[in-house]
């Protein structure tokens, strides 16, 4: 059975729509799913990029287009109690139990319900909601730091990204790619990155 990591951060409505639609694409396919919760933030600050909600018009289309998404998949969605948030909090319950349960509430708290899953409290309140006792030990926050540095290893960006096989995915819209992957469909050629390797630029940024 293949397994697809799923890299995800609760801060963007893109993995949470993912998430939505990951389950049954990987059951149609014979695959299992991993979550795996990673801070979107510290890829931001290592690849030294601002986050789609840092800049206001990308901020505007953002929001719009995860509607527009979210319509089309027949998937509910609210606008978030406050945006960018601090996601640590959730991020580190579901490190604590990185269990379909609780991140499918944790993901309809933010994303549905509106609720402040960057408080501590709130958060303890959902998983208690959902059968956790969830407590953030040392070691919780430390394997949350550690898949983190494991995603950009893998050479993620941004999240939701789907990793099959060392085959990366990125966002929602992948999907349709990522399902063709585990079914031998993927269009891309074997030596493709190598001849893109080898392009060189003839123009650069300042």
């Amino acid at each position: 059975m293949k397994k697809i990591q799923f890299l995800f951060d609760f801060i963007s409505p893109y993995a949470y729509l993912a998430w939505t639609q990951i389950h049954a694409l990987a059951e149609r396919n014979g695959a299992e799913v991993e979550p795996v919760p990673i801070l979107f933030a510290a890829l931001l600050n290592t690849l030294g990029q601002k986050g789609p909600a840092e800049i206001p018009p990308k901020r505007v289309y953002v929001f719009k287009d995860a509607y527009r998404k979210a319509h089309a998949l027949g998937v509910p969605l609210a606008p978030p109690a406050t945006h960018p948030f601090n996601p640590l909090p959730a991020l580190r319950a579901v490190t604590a139990f990185p269990e379909r349960r609780l991140i499918d509430a944790l993901f309809r708290a933010t994303w549905v319900e509106g609720r402040r899953v960057d408080l501590p409290e709130v958060v303890l309140d959902i998983a208690s909601e959902a059968g956790f006792a969830v407590e953030i030990t040392d070691a919780v926050k430390a394997q949350l730091k550690a898949n983190t540095e494991r995603a950009l290893a893998s050479g993620a960006f941004g999240v939701p990204t789907m990793l099959v096989e060392g085959e990366l995915f990125w966002g929602v819209d992948s999907l349709p790619h990522l399902e063709a992957f585990l079914q031998g469909r993927d269009p891309v050629p074997a030596d493709a990155f190598a001849r893109w390797g080898g392009i060189l630029p003839s123009a650069s940024r300042i």
